[in-house]
This record gives structure tokens, sequence and C-alpha cells, in this order.
């Protein structure tokens, strides 16, 4: 699903800060697409345990801590409620001065949590745990395990 956060920033949202009319017509895209493109046998999950792996759940997690002392290393669907609304009310330049926010980061960081609390409710997920590695890290394991075969 194309839900990338620097690609929903430079497609729907516009200000600084956005505008509440292109906030809303990016959490109306995001829902309707986790609607329409969701599979199934996500929706009907049985799991308890979820991990989240980008570098956008990460600073999520880090704000989330920072605002409301969530644990380190998690993130709550609960801390996103208020996430969203803070970010949404800051500049760039505010949201750059937060922990983990750097200046490129700071334009995107609210599409990204805007996915996040669309995806976690969606799925009915309440907390994720947050890895510190991402697919890049994944890849270079999975390459190396399979050089030494």
């Amino acid at each position: 699903m194309p839900l990338g956060a620097a690609r929903l920033t430079r497609e729907f949202l516009s200000g600084d800060p956005f505008s509440g009319k292109s906030l809303t017509a990016l959490e109306t895209h995001v829902a309707n697409l986790l609607k329409t493109k969701m599979p199934a046998k996500l929706q009907n999950h049985n799991a308890d345990h979820f991990v989240a792996t980008s570098k956008t759940f990460r600073t999520l997690a880090r704000i989330a801590n920072h605002w409301y002392g969530d644990r380190i290393g998690y993130l709550e669907a609960n801390a996103l409620v208020g996430i969203i609304p803070r970010l949404s009310d800051m500049t760039s330049a505010e949201r750059a001065k937060l922990p983990g926010v750097s200046v490129t980061r700071a334009e995107q960081i609210l599409s990204g949590a805007i996915v996040a609390q669309a995806a976690m409710e969606k799925l009915s997920i309440a907390e994720l745990e947050i890895c510190p590695w991402a697919l890049r890290e994944g890849v270079i394991l999975k390459w190396l395990d399979w050089n030494e075969r």
C-alpha cells in the first residue's frame, strides 16, 4: 500500500502548520486505502504481540515517551490519539525540536503518525514494540546468513 510518510506529505499536506482541510483529506485517504486494500487475513488475526521497524515508529515512540512518559521502546495507540493533534498544531520548525525529529523528518512525522494510528485502529493493536532495526538490516542479515551456507 502506498502509505509512505514522505509521499503522503507531498501529496496531501499544505501550510505550516498544516491546514485542517489538508489534514482531513489525508486522514480520509488513509482510512479509505486501509479499508479497501488491507487483506482480510491481516484484519482477522489472533496475534498478541506486534513489532514496528521503521524510523517513523521509533520517532513516534520517542515523542510519546517525552510527552507522556510512555515506556521506552513501545508505542501505545492511546498516545497517538494525543500526539496527532499536538503535532498538527505545530510548525515544521517546532516539530524539528522534538526528540528524534530531524528537519527532514519534521515535515513528514505527522503523516506517519496518522498512518500509524489508522493502521493500529484498523488492526485492533493497542501497543507496538519498537525494533531498532529496519528492513535494510533484515536484508543484510539474510544475505550474511545466505553467504555462510
